[in-house]
């Protein structure tokens, strides 16, 4: 893991509230409007993660976090400010193009089946990248001043800034981490075996 870092990835606090709890070490991926060509590309293998508040929708989320999506909009960190909480390094990438195999991961993440659909369909290509993830907490939050690079419907953000991953611990542990990413390469292998 790299000491510090400059980079963060865009991502729906209710998302990042999943991968900080273990319910998912997993992200689909279609793009940001702004980007080229609306694509999404793994510009970095390492990152924070910079919860968005929003495009996240109700009808988006599985039932079963509706209400922990209610409590993140009720609170939302104060105006002018991001509050980074945990670091991601990139596993494995993927890209899915069997609606199948990406119907068969529906219980590894909260996003509901109408929501993946929508994005596995958006767009001229169909399809949606996999980002395998290792997440980890930071010792403490960092807070950092809003900047108007940062706004925009776009993946990647660019903090201006290096800063520390020092004290991170992983969300899950060696174990746990092992067998969710067995269950997700059974899920998108073409034999249905992890590879």
């Amino acid at each position: 893991m790299q000491d510090q870092n400059r980079y963060a990835l865009k991502e729906w606090a209710i998302i990042l509230k999943a991968l900080s709890e273990g319910r998912q070490i997993l992200l689909l991926r279609k793009g940001g409007l702004i980007e080229k060509n609306a694509r999404f590309e793994v510009k970095h293998t390492e990152f924070f993660i910079y919860p968005t508040y929003l495009h996240q929708q109700r009808r988006g989320i599985v039932p079963a976090w509706s209400a922990k999506l209610e409590h993140l909009m009720a609170a939302p960190p104060p105006e002018g400010e991001v509050i980074l909480s945990h670091y991601a390094v990139v596993q494995q990438m993927f890209k899915i193009t069997d609606p199948e195999r990406v119907q068969m991961l529906s219980d590894l993440h909260v996003l509901n089946n109408e929501e993946v659909k929508t994005r596995f369909f958006h767009g001229q290509a169909a399809g949606l990248h996999l980002l395998l993830l290792r997440v980890f907490q930071l010792a403490k939050p960092l807070r950092i001043p809003f900047r108007p690079s940062y706004s925009g419907c776009r993946s990647w953000v660019d903090l201006g800034l290096e800063l520390p991953t020092s004290g991170c611990r992983p969300v899950l542990n060696d174990d746990a981490f092992d067998r969710e990413t067995r269950r997700i390469t059974a899920c998108i292998s073409p034999s249905g075996q992890s590879p």
